[in-house]
């Protein structure tokens, strides 16, 4: 059996960038700080529960950060890849933590790209999955109410003003032809709307790469947590173009059926999938069957 693995699978910059940050803060620890992150550093259990074991405390909300004391010991506080909200870190700062941002460059762009339109007097419009920590982290940076879209259908929901411009921007890790769907319609409806793509180069050439590679396969294999927007992501594409496509978190999750006929596995994995779990699934397939 022949296996096909994405260049682009795993760790994207802006969570390697993270993971290096919070790991530096363990290492270096002589037991005069705690270390927290602002939400789960990445949408990864397995990685999550390495954190914790490491001494990493995750501060899940707000009440959270208002329960928490000082004390005798400093608590240093990594604000993770997806970012929040500007008053997210204005609180901790004022309980006097020390923040350290590790938000991904390309989500801080769109924090500085939302607050400056906003503060001009331009409405927002975000596409995106309301529910996602990024798209919400990013509503935080705007001065206006900002509206949130996820398909061509809100549009038809939502009440956009004539007399208004718009800044449209998108969560980093889109479907990128859905953004164009989107923001074609936008425009069609000659609403004006100053368009700013800041989908991820690397989640766009992932979401390509993992396309062309579904589409010569006779089985896909998607590796990704199932709170990974980006993960899932991957999936429906995937399965668009090769139907008997598998999204799995870890080796224990695979389950492959009637392999004799297999002659062609592809492999790819989000932006907060570990190497060693590719490395475990692809090793498993080329050996075991």
């Amino acid at each position: 059996m022949e296996v096909i693995t994405a260049k682009k699978a795993g760790f994207c910059f802006g969570v390697e960038k993270a993971m290096d940050i919070v790991e530096k803060q363990i290492s270096d620890n002589d037991g005069s700080y705690d270390v927290y992150t602002c939400g789960p550093l990445i949408h990864n259990g397995e990685v999550i529960k390495n954190l914790k074991a490491g001494g990493v405390h995750v501060i899940e909300n707000d009440e959270d950060i208002d329960s928490m004391e000082t004390g005798d010991r400093s608590k240093k506080v990594v604000i993770r890849s997806h970012g929040v909200a500007k008053a997210v870190i204005d609180k901790l700062n004022e309980k006097g933590f020390e923040v350290i941002d590790a938000t991904c460059p390309f989500v801080k762009r769109i924090h500085n790209t939302v607050m400056q339109e906003s503060h001009k007097g331009n409405g927002v419009i975000i596409v995106g999955d309301p529910d996602h920590p990024e798209v919400r982290g990013i509503m935080g940076w705007c001065e206006c109410e900002p509206i949130v879209i996820e398909s061509t259908e809100d549009i038809d929901r939502i009440a956009l003003k004539e007399d208004t411009k718009y800044c449209v921007v998108a969560q980093t890790t889109f479907n990128h032809n859905k953004f164009k769907d989107i923001v074609e319609k936008l425009q069609n409806l000659r609403y004006d709307v100053t368009v700013v793509d800041t989908i991820c180069n690397a989640t766009y050439e992932r979401q390509c790469e993992s396309r062309e590679i579904a589409k010569k396969v006779d089985t896909m294999i998607v590796i990704g947590d199932t709170h990974s927007s980006n993960s899932k992501k991957l999936y429906e594409i995937c399965k668009d173009e090769c139907e008997d496509t598998h999204f799995i978190q870890t080796l224990d999750d695979l389950n492959l059926e009637n392999t004799n006929s297999v002659r062609l596995v592809g492999i790819t994995a989000g932006a907060s999938t570990p190497n060693y779990i590719i490395e475990e699934v692809q090793k498993h397939v080329r050996i075991d069957f």
